[in-house]
């Protein structure tokens, strides 16, 4: 079975540069492109009147996508679902089991974080999936080399999603650095071993051809330690674990992986967990 991203457009321009990065990484990686634009047409959509949707006809939409399919080098299924975003992409997914579900991060930068229900939270919270979030500010498309993965030191399962992320980053020939951050209080501790055996323990570094890089960041708030060590120039991805009691809750825009995905100038890589 060919691997396949699944992306969300809306053909705004955030859209447009997320799905610049899926092609290029789908070309990488032998991987075909899903292209999901989703009617929200649902009256329950807490968006519907309030002028922040596109309201384009069927036809539009249609000429639209064709217009974006055929400007793409990598193969390329074009859908479109009807609804709230979550539940049209819930569908999809079920359908065409992708690699990932590819999304572009608007400019947010006028709202406070707490004021920001973003796509990727109904996602985590209605189809749990890995799922790239690629800023609209992002410079380059070119695929992903050197990859951070954030851990807290408790260990975590990705259950049926290894493999695919394990192979995604074989594909890429990754260079993986395991980063963790420790308060202030702690600097001068040894890091505990059991902080890096529990990204190690996932298999996401078995089939890599270098060894994994680890680094401890000292910072008293977790999510700014992880954006200070995942600078552009050192890295081109960063990956976050999200686990269930944060984005099942409430407490999704206090937690370290919501602050990372609103603030990274990163492409974000969210890995859910299984707890």
């Amino acid at each position: 079975m060919v691997a396949s991203l699944l992306i969300l457009t809306d053909f705004f321009q955030a859209a447009d540069r997320a799905l610049d990065y899926a092609s290029n990484l789908a070309g990488e990686i032998g991987a075909r492109l899903v292209l999901l634009h989703v009617r929200r047409d649902s009256v329950l959509d807490p968006e519907m009147f309030t002028g922040q949707l596109s309201n384009l006809s069927q036809e539009a939409i249609a000429l639209a996508l064709n217009s974006v399919a055929g400007n793409l080098a990598v193969p390329v299924v074009a859908e479109v679902g009807h609804g709230q975003v979550a539940y049209a992409l819930a569908d999809a997914v079920s359908r065409h089991h992708p690699t990932l579900v590819v999304l572009g991060r608007p400019d947010y930068s006028d709202l406070p974080d707490e004021l920001i229900q973003t796509t990727s939270l109904d996602i985590l919270r209605t189809a749990p999936y890995p799922m790239l979030v690629v800023p609209h500010t992002l410079v380059t498309t070119t695929p992903p080399r050197r990859v951070l993965l954030a851990v807290d030191g408790e260990s975590f399962s990705l259950g049926a999603h290894a493999g695919a992320i394990r192979h995604l980053l074989a594909a890429l020939h990754a260079e993986l650095t395991i980063v963790h951050v420790a308060p202030v209080a702690a600097a001068e501790a040894a890091p505990d071993p059991a902080i890096w055996d529990s990204a190690v323990q996932t298999g996401l570094a078995v089939e890599l051809p270098k060894a994994v890089r680890t680094r401890t960041v000292v910072h008293h708030h977790p999510g700014e330690g992880i954006l200070q060590a995942a600078r552009p120039e050192d890295f081109d991805l960063v990956m976050v674990v999200a686990r269930p009691r944060s984005f099942l809750g409430q407490l999704f825009h206090h937690s370290v992986t919501a602050h990372v995905l609103l603030h990274s100038a990163l492409p974000v890589l969210v890995l859910p967990a299984t707890e």
